[in-house]
């Protein structure tokens, strides 16, 4: 093994296991999905943006995101979709609605869940959440050299 290869294996993330458990399956992740978008249509702040951007029919929109928790948790690779793009484009919404938006899918995942399974949950709830914060608010200028370099 090359001193190069080492370092690369040092510093390459460690891919994510599958969730492995009796009741974790499409259709509890399905109801999970169901139940916390119930409570997001019903929150003040996250209510009005939801309905702005999704009109008529939920369902599909419920099917979607039962694929997305499955990839997510199950590594099933149902999603296909592009979420970084999808939530560019909302411009009404603020770095603290995904607190919101956290409280609500934490409080669900642990309605459903016994502790630890809704921990996983949770814990990349939390990851995924950091990573669309960063695509949306993070905004890097360009590189200019200083004066006298």
């Amino acid at each position: 093994m090359t001193l190069k290869s080492a370092l690369a294996d040092r510093i390459r993330p460690i891919a994510e296991e599958p969730l492995r458990d009796s009741g974790v399956d499409r259709a509890s992740i399905g109801t999970l999905v169901r139940t916390f978008y119930s409570k997001v249509r019903k929150d003040r702040r996250l209510g009005p943006v939801f309905a702005r951007e999704i009109t008529g029919d939920w369902e599909p929109h419920l099917e979607k995101m039962t694929d997305f928790w499955c990839s997510v948790i199950l590594k099933s690779g149902d999603y296909h979709g592009r979420p970084v793009p999808a939530h560019l484009k909302l411009s009404e919404v603020t770095e603290a609605d995904f607190d919101i938006w956290l409280a609500l899918f934490g409080e669900t995942a642990g309605e459903l869940f016994a502790p630890q399974i809704a921990a996983v949950f949770v814990e990349r709830a939390h990851r995924i959440a950091t990573s669309l914060k960063l695509a949306m608010f993070s905004r890097v200028g360009p590189v200019t050299a200083s004066a006298g370099e």
